[in-house]
């Protein structure tokens, strides 16, 4: 964790992939944000906010006059978000370094808490919900994303030469079926979207970048190397230069009662 995410280097590979490639009606980050329920002076914690992508995407749905803090377990992380954020037209925005199981916040503190794609890295994600909410006031709202097991299976198929299951290994720690579990056992009520779109990936090098940006494929030796790349070579061969890739991405939605 503290090599994947002391900064935003390698994130930004795999972010790539969704950048450039994802066919989509809507942007990922404006379709979450409009999906949230914002409202001026609300405080809104971002968990495991990352380099703070998702509020400069989203700046043109969301509510201007938000109280935003922005909490992570890497400081390079919240120090990218702080500065990108702070020239939006938030009411305020603090960054606080924290662990998502013991959060440094008091009780019934936010209006939401939104956790994109973080719960999967928490070994104890129960603990975080009872956490959220707990910081959570009555009537707020959590906000989860996560990735289905089929998310980028055409991708993920091609990792088998690292000995990886071809499936999304985060969806394999908190998929749709645990958010759905563990979210209704601890809020009692969860609404799901799945966010409709897929790749067409057109340049084999970006699909290597994002692969073998994190573990096995960022230490796998140089003979496996080769045999990923000729996989990749091999299935953009086959889809006549596009390598057309699924999407599982969807939206969990709790109120605390």
């Amino acid at each position: 964790m503290a090599e994947q995410y002391a900064d935003s280097r390698k994130l930004r590979a795999r972010a790539r992939l969704h950048e450039h490639y994802t066919i989509a009606a809507e942007p990922w980050f404006t379709w979450v944000a409009s999906r949230l329920g914002l409202q001026s002076g609300q405080a809104v914690l971002d968990l495991g906010c990352g380099p703070g992508w998702f509020w400069v995407a989203s700046a043109d749905v969301a509510p201007p006059g938000l109280h935003l803090t922005l909490a992570d377990l890497s400081p390079g992380m919240i120090e990218e978000a702080v500065n990108r954020c702070r020239p939006l037209p938030f009411a305020s925005v603090e960054g606080k370094p924290c662990d998502a199981t013991s959060l440094p916040f008091a009780s019934e503190s936010f209006d939401v808490v939104i956790a994109m794609h973080m719960l999967y890295h928490v070994r104890d994600q129960q603990a975080a919900l009872a956490e959220i909410h707990r910081v959570l006031k009555p009537g707020g709202t959590l906000g989860v994303t996560t990735n289905g097991i089929g998310n980028l299976r055409e991708i993920y198929e091609l990792t088998t030469v690292f000995g990886s299951a071809p499936i999304d290994p985060a969806a394999q720690y908190f998929g749709y079926d645990r958010a759905a579990e563990l979210m209704q056992a601890q809020f009692g009520a969860v609404e799901f979207a799945e966010h409709p779109a897929h790749l067409e990936v057109t340049d084999p090098e970006d699909v290597f970048m994002a692969l073998t940006s994190y573990p096995p494929g960022d230490g796998a030796p140089e003979g496996q190397l080769a045999q990923f790349r000729a996989a990749i070579d091999a299935a953009f061969r086959s889809g006549s230069g596009t390598l057309k890739v699924h999407k599982q991405s969807g939206l969990f939605l709790s109120h605390k009662h």
